[in-house]
């Protein structure tokens, strides 16, 4: 039974990255910098390097990969630390949010057409499930999650 619950599991979470992947191509964004721009928008703040590495759990390497990246598009901008000029702090453009804002909808409207089969109710049970599962294992730093989809 745990096999098949996780090999479903696994194909529905699929379905949903490769419908948000298709959404987000026009846009010009790979799931990956995606992330890491939900991140830095939802970010009270500019946002040091370091910290936005350890928040999408990568390398900082990694981080600035997908920064640059950001910033070639004119999505984000990186500026010396005040408090620290070794580190370097980076934050959203007003371009940035609003392609954040894109990217909620495409996340949402992926997630709805993968769930789309099942009623309200039963996209509720499974949201308050899924929840338990992310508390239990820390997300969103013990913060239950909200799944898009509904």
């Amino acid at each position: 039974m745990e096999n098949d619950l996780a090999d479903l599991f696994l194909r529905a979470a699929k379905r949903i990255r490769r419908h948000q992947v298709e959404r987000l191509a026009p846009l010009g964004l790979t799931p990956a910098q995606s992330r890491a721009l939900r991140v830095i928008v939802g970010t009270e703040g500019p946002l040091r390097m370091t910290d936005l590495a350890r928040r999408l759990d990568i390398v900082p390497r990694s981080a600035t990969t997908l920064v640059d990246a950001l910033e070639a598009d004119g999505l984000v901008t990186r500026e010396p630390d005040p408090a620290n000029r070794r580190s370097l702090l980076v934050r959203p453009t007003g371009r940035g949010r609003d392609v954040r804002a894109a990217i909620a909808g495409t996340r949402r409207e992926a997630a709805r057409e993968v769930l789309s089969p099942l009623s309200d109710e039963q996209r509720e049970t499974l949201r308050e499930l899924l929840t338990v599962i992310d508390s239990a294992a820390g997300g969103a730093a013990g913060r239950p999650r909200r799944l898009s989809g509904s």
